[in-house]
């Protein structure tokens, strides 16, 4: 089924979020995907728990503080890393499908947003360094409601922004937490399982599983 409106969220969904570590393998040696993985699982689970708490501090800060985590757990990688590997952070690349689909879905009369838990600043950066500015027509920031990903309000800024029902808005994610959260708040849901991840939180399947966005062009 077609959509008139595709949200996609960003870090590992459009975005690489291991690019940054992967440009600097040969520095940090045999630990790279072990310390990459950490790095993101860190900078989501410091997301959740500031949410639980009641507290925020906007996404690049976790993300530096998870990073700190990684070298502290990890101390055969260089802390002098530190910089290059969050200098990188602020470029990451985009999965090669992503420009020719988002550029199909456009030309096909479609409204494409971001929907991230990532800063302005960083999702500036991000869609510019790919050259994805010119294909979207918005870029959602949690920072407008000061929570993350999954609370509600983050979804209802979609709804809200283009005054339309949940079930007319197409979500792609990654993440198949995100996706629980947003099919939980009524959006068509679409997991993008690059990965080949078994599927959990059976209360709240997607709509469509594809292995990339190719799919939705199908």
């Amino acid at each position: 089924m077609r959509h008139t409106a595709y949200v996609f969220d960003a870090y590992g969904t459009l975005f690489d979020v291991h690019a940054a570590v992967r440009r600097h393998a040969g520095e940090i040696g045999p630990e790279g995907q072990r310390f990459s993985e950490l790095w993101r699982a860190k900078q989501l689970e410091y997301s959740w728990v500031a949410t639980l708490m009641g507290h925020y501090a906007d996404f690049w800060v976790m993300t530096e503080r998870a990073l700190d985590f990684c070298f502290a757990k990890i101390p055969s990688v260089d802390r002098r890393l530190r910089q290059p590997l969050l200098d990188a952070y602020w470029q990451l690349d985009c999965y090669e499908e992503v420009p020719g689909v988002l550029k199909a879905l456009k030309a096909g009369g479609a409204r494409l947003a971001i929907l991230s838990n990532g800063s302005p600043a960083m999702l500036e950066s991000a869609i510019r360094s790919s050259a994805l500015d010119t294909i979207l027509d918005d870029v959602f920031s949690v920072e407008t409601v000061r929570r993350f990903k999954t609370d509600q309000s983050v979804y209802e800024m979609v709804t809200n922004a283009w005054r339309v029902y949940p079930d007319a808005v197409s979500f792609q994610s990654s993440n198949r937490w995100d996706i629980a959260g947003a099919r939980r708040f009524g959006f068509h849901t679409v997991w993008l399982n690059r990965t080949a991840q078994p599927d959990e939180y059976e209360d709240f399947p997607p709509d469509l599983i594809l292995p990339s966005l190719e799919g939705l062009l199908a």
